[in-house]
């Protein structure tokens, strides 16, 4: 199977910590040279970068919101001032509140709607005229929301399941172009944020994971780079579940 990137241009949005640094690394590790996108953490970022440099990859950490058109342009811009070109873009750069719908404030829906939804719109709108007749992939995060209703997650839930239907029309759009667009949504990934959900996060959602463990980072950049990669040259505008088999029976370890 041949997923070598080497020679690539990644950009990667919220990387400095969490899932986007675990795909950023793995793209790395796969040949491929990485922008670094952030919005606040300016050290994890840096961390980020200084880690795919001791790979030997060329890496730089580019500050900016996906939510606003202005700084999404200045970003891609960036990519241009520093590698020339661009292969490959990962839409993973997400917030969420938790909230019963009845209670959530509408600054609070927008907020997540306008990282989650409209960043990616934005950046993918971005990619396309920057990949042109050359093609390349795109791989927008999901989450298991693609999928199932999750309590208190309504403005979340909403994001990720218009994610999975935004992936669908841009591939048919971009596909013409040789533009692949796909979609993985993760299963319950051990991060910095979801080990502060659970007191026991991994064990928890492990005991009703059929391969009985949860996912990491590293498990999600796996993915991704086989679907950057010529091994997956035939796959556009699908979703590719990387959640141990949890999806295929949902149960929410924290309900009776």
């Amino acid at each position: 199977m041949h997923t070598s990137l080497k020679g690539k241009i990644a950009l990667v949005t919220g990387a400095s910590k969490g899932v986007g640094k675990g795909i950023a690394l793995e793209l790395a590790k796969a040949g491929s040279d990485v922008a670094v996108n952030y919005r606040g953490d300016m050290a994890g970022a840096a961390a980020t970068v200084d880690e795919i440099a001791l790979m030997g990859r060329r890496a730089i950490a580019i500050g900016g919101d996906v939510s606003r058109h202005d700084q999404v342009e200045k970003m891609f811009q960036q990519v241009r001032d520093g590698f020339g070109r661009l292969d490959i873009l990962v839409n993973n750069a997400g917030i969420q509140t938790w909230k019963p719908l009845l209670e959530l404030a509408e600054k609070d829906w927008d907020r997540v709607l306008s990282t989650n939804l409209k960043g990616s719109f934005l950046c993918t709108q971005e990619a396309g005229r920057m990949m042109g007749e050359n093609g390349g992939a795109i791989v927008n995060i999901g989450s298991g929301c693609n999928k199932i209703a999750f309590r208190n997650l309504v403005d979340y839930t909403a994001s990720k399941g218009g994610l999975e239907m935004f992936t669908k029309v841009a591939a048919v759009e971009l596909g013409p172009l040789g533009i692949r667009v796909n979609c993985v949504a993760p299963g319950s990934i051990e991060i910095e944020r979801t080990k502060k959900e659970l007191g026991d996060y991994a064990g928890m959602w492990a005991r009703v994971t059929p391969l009985r463990r949860i996912g990491t980072p590293r498990d999600i950049g796996l993915a991704v780079v086989f679907l950057a990669s010529e091994a997956a040259s035939f796959i556009t505008g699908q979703t590719l579940w990387v959640d141990g088999g949890l999806y295929s029976q949902p149960i929410a370890p924290d309900e009776g």
